[in-house]
């Protein structure tokens, strides 16, 4: 991958007169019976005449209004006010409305809803697990919903080789927004993809790395996190033999122990280690990554990730850090959002820290490199594509970086503006990190096709066991790469 410097950009009525008139006459009579009525009658008439007049012009002016609307969605103008077109928009999410990302969308469309009453949606929640085998099923129905939460890299480029997603770098282009997605962000998706446009909306712009906390370190004697592998193992040593639970790993979502092997593999093996393989430049059979996959078992059998360990879920694993159970937990910056969560992070504001992994040998994998990703993103459906869903897009991507920095403190891959003031001292520490990123690298699976990914992730469970030697995990991988190479 090419080496690039992720930096974080920060940015960030027609009114209807409607004319009415009042006006009467009356007339002096000596018969004040005679001279009611005729007045009255006149008054009665200039009424019907001001209200009628006034309901031809509020009429015109809505029939300018409709004119105006649907001249500027004909001509693609989108630097005027929304045309408020009707769109019922259907999105599949893997995040339930009152969860993580699941709450930024929702909160997007409820507020467009007061730009454009005319904008309905449809929020259908699927397993993650199940997500891909979903979007298989969708593209071969051609149903893809309108939004639709996706995998970048490899299986994104499968929909954007089948031509069923739309390049949202042109759309952004074209309704003006390009700036409000940061370059960091662009980059890095343009780069998953391996394309000169982006076809995927960001979700997070993320580092990741090893969330630690800080009592339980002073408790085993450690005064300052590891830059090191073999400071790494000399500190988990230290944890374990003070009674404190080195790692907790989140195996039972199985991602969480691949990210582990992916750490120990490209710091061993270089940034472009797992894409030679899925390129078949190297086997993953080959003893690198053997060794990784040992490395992570030899932890599992020392008891550095406590009892149970494919029964633990991330959300349980981060809770062990947050509460003092465990000492160390690898995952994303995304889970500052947590730690932001004053009733859910006992360790406090400043209790919890953060190291990036650490190196082996530096002119394989320097320090500044960083496992990074856009967490899962959202991809648009080309066959519903229209002038409805590019003004909704418009509204999204200008508005969800505020919204994430307001409701989560976390950081979307879009620009805010937030000032660091501002900030709570997990989103300032996460800034700091993709601060210090100089180059990138990518998680386990991330140029895994589906078939291999699955078996990478289906067997991690059985290597943390012993079930599996580290030997025959990495080859029931090359044997799905083998297979998929043959179909």
């Amino acid at each position: 991958m090419k080496k690039k410097v992720l930096s974080v950009l920060l940015s960030t009525t027609m009114v209807l007169g409607v004319l009415s008139g009042c006006g009467g006459t009356s007339t002096e009579s000596n018969n004040d019976t005679a001279s009611e009525a005729p007045a009255e009658k006149s008054e009665e008439a200039t009424a019907e005449s001001t209200e009628a007049a006034s309901e031809e012009k509020t009429e015109e002016a809505k029939e300018e209004t409709t004119e105006a609307t649907e001249t500027t969605a004909a001509t693609g103008d989108f630097s005027g006010e929304d045309p408020q077109l009707e769109k019922d928009f259907h999105i599949l999410s893997i995040w339930a409305e009152d969860n993580d990302n699941g709450v930024l969308i929702n909160n997007i469309c409820k507020a467009y809803q007061e730009v454009n009453p005319n904008f309905t949606y449809e929020y259908e929640l699927v397993s993650s697990d199940d997500l891909r085998q979903k979007v298989a099923t969708l593209v071969a129905s051609n149903d893809l919903p309108d939004m639709f939460v996706y995998e970048s890299g490899k299986p994104i480029v499968d929909l954007i080789e089948a031509d069923q997603i739309v390049d949202i770098g042109a759309m952004l282009n074209e309704i003006g927004s390009t700036d409000f997605v940061t370059p960091s962000a662009t980059s890095l998706l343009e780069t998953l993809s391996g394309t000169d446009t982006i076809y995927d909306l960001p979700l997070g712009l993320n580092v990741e790395g090893f969330w630690y906390n800080k009592a339980l370190f002073e408790q085993a004697g450690i005064t300052s996190a590891p830059v090191t592998w073999d400071e790494f193992e000399e500190d988990l040593a230290k944890l374990h033999d003070a009674g404190i639970q080195p790692l907790a790993c989140g195996a039972a979502d199985k991602w969480g122990a691949t990210r582990l092997i992916n750490a120990y593999t490209v710091r061993t093996l270089g940034a472009d280690a797992l894409k030679n393989a899925a390129d078949g430049n190297a086997s993953y059979t080959d003893e690198g990554y053997v060794a990784a996959a040992a490395k992570v078992q030899e932890w599992a059998d020392k008891g550095y990730f406590g009892e149970g360990v494919n029964t633990v879920d991330m959300n349980t694993a981060g809770s062990m850090l947050m509460t003092g159970k465990a000492a160390i937990f690898y995952n994303g910056s995304w889970f500052a959002s947590n730690l932001n969560d004053t009733s859910a992070n006992a360790a406090g504001e400043d209790g919890i820290g953060f190291f990036n992994i650490p190196t082996v040998d530096e002119s394989v994998s320097a320090i500044d490199s960083y496992s990074m990703n856009c967490g899962n993103i959202l991809c648009l459906s080309k066959a519903k594509e229209d002038e409805a869903t590019k003004w909704f897009i418009k509204y999204f991507v200008e508005h969800i970086g505020d919204e994430a920095m307001t409701t989560q403190g976390s950081i979307k891959g879009y620009t805010y503006s937030a000032q660091a003031s501002e900030m709570s001292a997990y989103t300032k520490l996460v800034l700091d990190e993709i601060g210090k990123a100089q180059s990138a690298f990518t998680w386990y699976e991330a140029t895994m096709n589906s078939e291999v990914s699955d078996a990478a992730q289906s067997n991690v469970q059985m290597l943390l066991s012993g079930e599996m030697t580290p030997e025959n995990y990495m080859q029931s991988i090359q044997d799905a790469a083998d297979m998929s190479a043959l179909n």
